[in-house]
């Protein structure tokens, strides 16, 4: 009688067991992420550009074999940020430092991003070192209604203009669902952080803007920004201009999530520089996609993609991200910059 209990009990466990499993929810995920890809320039000399160093004759010495092998590097790069949850490509990246439309459609042809079907949208910048930002992604995902590039007029102290990157905000359907996108390459840190700081804050006020103007058609946009800002989370062109926070239960209705803000209290970081980690690339959003309801996409986590082929092995820049050139020289490696992600999620059917 003692057996037939046990066994009795442990039917009744097993059957609460796959009770449990079967209540289990299950997630779509989808992967969005940017990347520096540091200078990805064709060999071909445009006159429009200041691209004389990135060419065979130039000061870099950027022939083809230099030219593919970097288009090859930041192509298996992407190919694997998220794989590890998803199996495949992201479906949305956001790009920095692409010279022209043609470098991005060489990047999506190769043997490791082909067969993902990548859709480009580009403009050219009035950059002085002729550099712009971009966006690709999975047409079979995302399907773009409108694109548009935003200026940012900066000057000089000696009131000379000073000529940078565009915004470039693309509206469509993620899957299905109103999703809007802002790609950034905010001014440098040259002449010193608080020198150029108010050159990145005017960035930061241009990006508000945007956002601004999206949630004033709809308080529910989903609205994702992401680029290589040049500053930190926790620099006053984000806490002070664009009030992002830090922690989810802060974000208040039309406001901004940076996850990008714990993971730096963390040491953790996207790029180095004199001994020191900063987190420049980031990926933050509005308050509509941290909401419960998982019906339609919310923001699940974030990262940086540091894998251990993208950073130096040895030597005094042991850990830092492996860039592709030092001191005028190519040195096969990939970028000065390490990608960052997050992924979105919804309840499968």
């Amino acid at each position: 009688m003692k057996k037939y209990y046990n066994s009795l009990f442990v039917t009744f466990l097993l059957l609460m067991l796959l009770k449990v499993q079967a209540q289990e929810k299950k997630f779509m995920v989808r992967t969005i992420a940017f990347y520096n890809v540091e200078n990805l320039f064709d060999t071909i000399n445009d006159p429009r550009k200041f691209d004389d160093d990135r060419t065979p004759e130039g000061a870099d010495r950027w022939t083809s074999k230099v030219y593919n092998d970097h288009v090859q590097k930041i192509a298996k790069v992407i190919s694997e940020i998220g794989s590890d949850v998803t199996k495949q490509a992201p479906d949305i990246v956001g790009l920095c430092e692409v010279e022209n439309q043609n470098v991005i459609t060489d990047l999506i042809n190769t043997d490791y991003l082909k067969k993902y079907n990548y859709g480009i949208v580009h403009y050219d910048s009035p950059d002085s070192r002729g550099i712009d930002v971009a966006l690709i992604y999975k047409k079979n995902i995302f399907k773009p209604t409108s694109t548009s590039k935003h200026h940012l007029e900066i000057y000089e102290v000696d009131g000379k203009r000073r000529y940078t990157r565009d915004q470039l905000l693309v509206s469509g359907m993620f899957d299905g669902e109103p999703m809007h996108l802002i790609v950034n390459h905010w001014p440098s840190r040259s002449g010193g952080e608080a020198a150029s700081r108010p050159k990145r804050e005017a960035a930061a006020t241009l990006n508000k803007k945007i956002i601004d103007s999206l949630l004033a058609e709809n308080p529910d946009a989903k609205i994702l920004s992401m680029g290589d800002f040049n500053d930190d989370p926790t620099n006053t062109s984000f806490k002070k201009i664009l009030k992002t926070e830090g922690k989810k239960e802060r974000v208040k209705s039309g406001g901004l999530y940076n996850p990008m803000e714990e993971m730096l209290k963390k040491g953790i970081g996207s790029l180095a520089y004199q001994d020191g980690w900063n987190l420049f690339d980031q990926i933050y959003f509005t308050q509509e996609l941290l909401k419960e309801d998982k019906s339609t996409y919310r923001y699940w986590k974030a990262g940086v993609f540091n894998k251990s082929y993208l950073a130096n092995q040895k030597g005094r820049y042991k850990g830092y991200p492996f860039r592709s050139m030092s001191n005028g020289n190519y040195t096969w490696g990939y970028s000065d910059h390490f990608p960052v992600y997050l992924y979105l999620i919804k309840e499968k059917k």
